[in-house]
């Protein structure tokens, strides 16, 4: 997709299964939604094609529409509204009524363990009740599919524990879940994982998958003096890369040159996904600069 002559997306290529949560990870300004926007029906793409649930994302947007949910961090609710009334406001939406309306109008407020607080005003609830409403507004009509961009942004832990609960239960249901988040422990509870930097998906596949990706020996040394400690540590021989998590340094080594921190304490660690993430940028961004 172009704007003009900046591409916000550059030749994503991804497929997701139906029935799977889907993460896609990036920092801000990589092209998380304007793909997002694309697969929606909301925005044409500039080029290339796609499909969502056999629909043309380029000609067919507003049969998408009919058939998806989408939630974003701002939730998309009706503060001076109660609880019932944005849901029948959103039911009203998807041209739900009568028997069926009530129906599920009643399972989305048990989802939401909003059952006797019908009539609350929405400007009222906390941030957790608020994110389980609006994801139970944006699921009213049984959507094959759900876009979920940063649900989970400036709500408690709980409340985060609470709503992945939800999207296990929807994925178990058959539902297709795509959800973006900057957590990386929500990110390891995806069947797979797109990275998207610059426009550009750099990778995508399972967490364990992503992790394979790193065949060099990862190790963390703490040291009250990371960043000092960091400049010395570059410049030994065999260090791939090396940066800062906390009060200490990861340091990715050539295996066969792992001898050479020997003067060092250091323990040998399992990539995380944060790791794994470091590791494609900053690869993508050695790649781009040859």
């Amino acid at each position: 997709r172009r704007f003009e002559s900046f591409i916000a997306v550059d030749d994503v290529t991804m497929r997701i299964k139906k029935g799977s949560i889907y993460g896609f990870l990036g920092p801000n300004g990589s092209g998380k939604s304007t793909t997002i926007r694309m697969l929606c029906g909301i925005l044409a793409p500039t080029s290339g094609k796609g499909t969502v649930l056999g629909f043309d994302i380029a000609h067919e947007g507003e049969k998408i529409k009919q058939h998806i949910g989408y939630m974003s961090q701002k939730f998309s609710l009706y503060d001076d509204l109660t609880v019932k009334e944005n849901l029948e406001f959103y039911a009203g939406m998807y041209n739900l009524a009568g028997a069926s309306k009530q129906l599920r109008i009643n399972e989305m407020l048990t989802m939401a363990g909003l059952t006797g607080r019908e009539n609350e005003m929405t400007s009222n609830l906390s941030g957790g009740w608020k994110q389980r409403l609006a994801l139970g507004c944006s699921i009213l009509h049984a959507p094959s599919i759900v876009f979920l961009d940063e649900p989970t942004g400036g709500v408690d832990p709980k409340s985060r524990r609470l709503f992945w609960e939800i999207i296990y239960s929807l994925a178990r249901n058959g539902t297709t879940i795509l959800v973006t988040t900057h957590f990386m422990d929500e990110a390891e509870r995806c069947d797979e994982i797109g990275f998207i930097f610059e426009g550009r998906l750099i990778a995508s596949n399972t967490p364990a998958g992503l992790k394979q990706a790193i065949t060099d020996t990862l190790i963390r040394i703490e040291d009250a003096q990371p960043m000092e400690l960091l400049v010395k540590l570059e410049k030994e021989e065999g260090v791939v890369d090396a940066y800062v998590q906390g009060t200490a340094l990861h340091i990715l080594v050539k295996s066969d040159k792992i001898s050479t921190f020997a003067q060092y304490t250091y323990e040998v660690i399992s990539p995380s996904l944060e790791d794994v993430f470091v590791y494609f940028v900053k690869s993508q961004r050695k790649e781009r600069m040859a």
